[in-house]
C-alpha cells in the first residue's frame, strides 16, 4: 500500500459527499491509503482570498503547518476538490518564492503555535496521483465491468490545470489525462472543447443570469457531443451543473438532462462496486437512463431535507469553535518596499 496524506476539505463533507464515498471506494484496490490530517480547517474557497489576502493565506498555509507537523513517511498531500488544490498549492508556492511572506504568515500562524515550511509539503490534486503514481494499466487491470457503450463528456473545470505552477498537466487549455483516464475504464470520450470551462461559482447567488448562461454552455455542449454522461474532478462544478441545471432549463425553456458524475463514481462502476456506495442516485439530474447503458440500475434521487428538518447523521467530529487567532497590527500593516522587493 502506498499512504498519503489527505485533505478532504469541506464539500465532501457537504454537497460533495458522493465524491467522498466514491473516492474510499475505489483507493484501496489501488493499493491506496489516505490518511486525513487531523484537525483541518476550510481553505477559504476563493471569496476570502479577495477579502483579506493575508487572512486568506493564513487559513490556507495552517492545513500546510499541520499536514507538516503529522507527516509520517510520506511529504505529499492528496487533495481531491479543485479549489483546496490549487489553494494549497499556490500558497505553499508563495511561501518558497517569497520569504517576506512566509514570515508574515508564519507570524500569523504562531498565535496557534503553528509554523511551515515552504516545499516541506508537496500539494498534489487525486486525478495526478491515479495517473501519474498508479498508472493507467494497473487502474484497467481492476475493471470488471468496462464502460462499453457509456458516452463521457471529461470536464475538469476551470481550476485543476491552470494556472499549473509546477508543470503537472500535460497542457494547461485542453488537458487529456481525465479523457485518458475514461478511456482506461472502457468509456467512450466524446471530443469535448469545453473540458476547462468555468461552471460559473458562485454566479448562481451573485449574477444568476451569467450563471445560467454559463451552465447552458456546458451542458449544451455535452448535448451536441452526444455525451450520457459528463464527468467532473470538482465538487463545485459537479453541484452546479448538477443542482442548477433546471433553473437554467426553465431559464431558457430548454429540456437539457445531462447528468454529471464524479470521476471517482465511474471508476467504482468500473470496478464492479454497488452504485449506492459510491453515493450513486443523490443526484439531481438523475443518471439512471445513461447507466442503463452499461447494465447498472439506480434510484431515482431523493427528495430534498426541508429547511429545519432533524438531520439524520452525527458531524465526523467536532471542529473547533473559534479560528485561528490573528495579530490585528501585523496582518493590517502594509509590506515596506524592501519586503515588497524580496
Amino acid at each position: 500500500m502506498t499512504s498519503y496524506m489527505y485533505y478532504p476539505g469541506c464539500s465532501l463533507e457537504g454537497s460533495a459527499r458522493a465524491y467522498s464515498a466514491s473516492l474510499a471506494a475505489i483507493v484501496a484496490p489501488l493499493g491506496i491509503e489516505l490518511h486525513e490530517i487531523d484537525d483541518w480547517n476550510c481553505c477559504g474557497a476563493t471569496e476570502y482570498l479577495t477579502l483579506s489576502p493575508l487572512r486568506g493565506h493564513a487559513l490556507i498555509a495552517r492545513n500546510l503547518a499541520l499536514a507538516e507537523a503529522q507527516r509520517k513517511g510520506t511529504s505529499t498531500l492528496v487533495a481531491p476538490c479543485s479549489a483546496c488544490y490549487v489553494n494549497l498549492s499556490k500558497t505553499d508556492r508563495y511561501f518558497r518564492e517569497n520569504r517576506s511572506f512566509g514570515d508574515r504568515v508564519n507570524a500569523a500562524l504562531a498565535a496557534d503555535d503553528l509554523h511551515y515550511t515552504g516545499g516541506a509539503v508537496r500539494v498534489r490534486h487525486l486525478l495526478e496521483v491515479l495517473i501519474e503514481d498508479v498508472g493507467l494499466d494497473a487502474i484497467a487491470a481492476r475493471v470488471t465491468r468496462p464502460l462499453h457503450g457509456l458516452r463521457v463528456a471529461p470536464y475538469l473545470g476551470c481550476l485543476v490545470s491552470r494556472p499549473d505552477l509546477d508543470g503537472r498537466w500535460g497542457q494547461r487549455e485542453q488537458p487529456h489525462e481525465l479523457d485518458r483516464l475514461m478511456g482506461a475504464l472502457g468509456a467512450e470520450v466524446v471530443d469535448y472543447p469545453l473540458r476547462t470551462a468555468c461552471c460559473g461559482g458562485h454566479m448562481t447567488q451573485i449574477s444568476p443570469d451569467t450563471a445560467w448562461e454559463l451552465i447552458r454552455r456546458l451542458v449544451e455542449g455535452a448535448d451536441q457531443a452526444h455525451a450520457d454522461v459528463m464527468a467532473t474532478v470538482c465538487p463545485m462544478c459537479q453541484m452546479n451543473v448538477d443542482a442548477y441545471q433546471g433553473e437554467m432549463d426553465r431559464h431558457y425553456r430548454a429540456r437539457y438532462q445531462v447528468p454529471i458524475l464524479f470521476f471517482t463514481q465511474l471508476m467504482g462502476l468500473a470496478f464492479g462496486l454497488a452504485p449506492e456506495k459510491l453515493g450513486i442516485g443523490t443526484e439531481v439530474v438523475s443518471p439512471a437512463r445513461a447507466l442503463a447503458r452499461i447494465g447498472v440500475e439506480v434510484a431515482e434521487p431523493e427528495p430534498e431535507v426541508e429547511p429545519g428538518a432533524p438531520q439524520t447523521h452525527e458531524p465526523k467530529r467536532q471542529k473547533r469553535p473559534q479560528g485561528l487567532p490573528m495579530p490585528e497590527p501585523l496582518l493590517d500593516r502594509k509590506p515596506q518596499p524592501a519586503e515588497a522587493e524580496r
